[in-house]
């Protein structure tokens, strides 16, 4: 995706130990530009520990710092807000600061303890960050990281707030306040939260052990409320994954999701985001527009504050293009279940092969038995969607030893067909597996008469990738390039691709190739990827669909990549976000539970539909405008984020 950049200054910010107030850290900024161009960053002090109520604590506070350079900051720190009240008598932690109608209000985390009840909102209100107007406690329920909109949204006061950040899961919201003074109104609040559920904006939590804080206070742009938020993935599971996503919120109504991007950009990488208070934390807090950039604000390990910045124009791109790139599931879902009184495909139906042919849509799809033996079986659908032929037998099944139970009970057979036609046949590359040894591809053909015909006259497998390693995901391009067949196949966590000058694989010839394509951490498609179907040829290249695994969920994700036309092996795009992730419970539980597996996809009427795996046991179908996947990919491409 658009990239973000750190900041070869980071951290831009570090304690000052020489300083009681803010010895241990300097961290959680929050930025604001007032109208001379001076840019104000507050940031969460930690003092050295001291010894209040019969406790060894450590207690925080709100320090000011500014300068006219978003990433330099070299003037005097101050102590803006220190805890005076009871209600804040433990700290006032990570403050989110906005100007509006004239005045800072600075929303902050007040602890009163350290339980749920005693961990709440509070504001502080400067016209000069010297001097604190007015503070409040906010909230009268859990709650943290609170962020005001600069302007009133259709007439009303708004702000965004994480409700139940201790009393999990946390949800972030909306308030919509009439005055100033509701916004620490306990009569507003008590009737707010009674019905805080109808004021949660749609962002996705994965696992009910994940966790998800407002970051920075919304920034206008002509597309939306541009917002950064914190997704801790395994919060209440240990070890979590801190990350920084986005989304972009209706500009008339922030309830509403107009873009986002669903995996973070920034997960710790930097020894300064490795090692500190806390180790492996980057924590948004603060955004800043200053002309063509977004800079990000975050805090590093909780120990030091820090600085990404995006080009603005790419990022929006990227946030509007992902909302509207995301595959649409056919309602009819599943289209293809398992039929108990056909003992050959009585377990599962799933991960179906495609290809359109003859006026309709021809399912190749892996069918297991109860003593978990995969074959192959065969539907069509006229229109993509509906089914209107099923066959009761397999149309392919173990023949060659090498896909052969040798193990009883295990499972063997042919898995995971992918098919293309090239002339006169369609050649089939599938996963055959024993049982016992390595899984491999194999690889057969039919002519494309007889198999239109329903005459399963299919050619003798032989095997095409190397003996003694795990193999499979494969699928040759539908015309040859450059004067070679082009084949894609998994070798153990990657992509790779090979060229070859026939499809006879004699004299010991096997697939290989080199690495076309590996993992991302950022983007979460980090444990493992494979090709989902044959790569489609369009004007702008070839559009290669592709499942990835992510190694903190080990959810399956469909994503798109583009490959030049004249040389596949260079990848113009891939996504970043996943055009297809588990949802429904067909896709969520199965035989593996949270798996979407392609492995076809056809191009009817303008639009792309992909056929897909549920959980390892039904087929589903889900499908998008091809021109505006693959216009949005070049789109992307020329702003050259990968």
């Amino acid at each position: 995706m658009a990239g973000a950049k750190r900041s070869p200054e980071n951290p831009i910010l570090i304690p000052d130990t020489a300083a009681a107030w803010e010895a241990e850290a300097a961290f959680n900024p929050s930025v604001v530009e007032d109208k001379g161009g001076m840019i104000h960053l507050l940031f969460r002090a930690a003092g050295a520990k001291t010894h209040v109520n019969g406790m060894d604590v450590e207690i925080s506070s709100i320090g000011h710092i500014a300068g006219k350079n978003a990433v330099r900051f070299g003037g005097a720190r101050t102590q803006l807000v220190a805890p005076m009240e009871e209600w804040e008598r433990y700290g006032c932690e990570d403050p989110r600061v906005t100007e509006f109608e004239g005045r800072y209000y600075i929303f902050y985390t007040a602890v009163r303890e350290f339980s749920a009840d005693g961990i709440k909102v509070a504001v502080a209100i400067t016209r000069d960050f010297k001097t604190i107007d007015e503070r409040h406690l906010v909230t009268p329920f859990n709650a943290k990281a609170m962020a005001l909109f600069p302007e009133r949204v259709s007439g009303k006061i708004a702000a965004l707030l994480t409700v139940n950040t201790d009393r999990p899961p946390a949800k972030i919201c909306l308030a919509l306040f009439d005055s100033i003074e509701q916004i620490w109104s306990k009569e507003y609040w008590d009737e707010w939260y009674a019905h805080f559920a109808e004021h949660e904006l749609p962002i996705e939590q994965n696992e009910q052990s994940d966790q998800v804080e407002v970051g920075s206070a919304p920034l206008k742009t002509k597309d939306g409320w541009l917002i950064f938020y914190s997704y801790i993935y395994n919060y209440f599971t240990p070890p979590p994954i801190f990350g920084i996503q986005a989304a972009l919120l209706d500009l008339k109504d922030p309830r509403k999701i107009v873009g986002e991007v669903k995996r973070p950009f920034i997960v710790p990488q930097e020894e300064y985001e490795f090692y500190g208070r806390v180790p492996h934390v980057v924590f948004p807090s603060g955004a800043l527009m200053k002309g063509p950039d977004v800079h990000v604000y975050y805090g590093a390990a909780d120990t030091t504050s820090c600085v990404a910045t995006f080009k603005k124009k790419d990022l929006l791109e990227q946030l509007v293009f992902t909302a509207r790139r995301q595959l649409r599931r056919f309602e009819g879902n599943p289209i293809i279940t398992p039929i108990s009184e056909h003992a050959w495909e009585s377990l599962a139906t799933f991960n179906p092969a495609a290809i359109y042919e003859g006026g309709k849509v021809h399912i190749l799809y892996r069918a297991m038995s109860g003593d978990n033996t995969s074959v192959i079986g065969y539907a069509s659908s006229p229109d993509g969607v509906d089914v209107s032929e099923r066959l009761s037998e397999p149309i392919y099944a173990p023949r060659a030893d090498f896909e052969q139970k040798k193990v009883p009970g295990g499972n063997s057979g042919c898995e995971d067909p992918r098919i293309t036609r090239i002339g006169d046949r369609i050649y089939m590359c599938y996963t055959a597996y024993d049982g016992k040894d390595p899984p491999r591809v194999a690889f057969t053909s039919i002519a494309v008469d007889d198999f239109l015909a329903h005459r399963w006259q299919w050619a003798p497998p032989i095997l095409i990738s190397p003996p003694n390693m795990d193999d499979k995901d494969a699928a040759v391009f539908p015309r040859k390039i450059g004067g070679k067949y082009v084949f894609l196949h998994r070798l153990g966590s990657e992509i790779w691709i090979d060229r070859v000058d026939d499809l006879e694989f004699k004299d010991g010839k096997f697939l290989k190739g080199e690495v076309l394509m590996r993992p991302r951490d950022t983007a979460w498609d980090s444990k493992r990827i494979g090709i989902s179907g044959p790569p489609i040829e369009t004007k702008y290249g070839w559009l290669l669909l592709y499942h990835g695994i992510s190694k903190r969920t080990n959810h399956y994700n469909v994503r798109a990549a583009l490959l030049d036309l004249k040389d596949p092996s260079k990848i113009l795009y891939r996504t970043h976000d996943p055009l297809l992730e588990p949802t429904p419970a067909y896709e969520r539980q199965g035989i593996v539970s949270n798996v979407v597996f392609p492995c076809g996809a056809v191009i009817l009427r303008h639009q792309l539909y992909v056929y897909y795996g549920g959980a390892d046991k039904v087929v589903g179908v889900a499908s998008i405008d091809v021109d505006l996947l693959v216009e949005g990919l070049v789109k992307e491409a020329k702003f050259g984020g990968n």
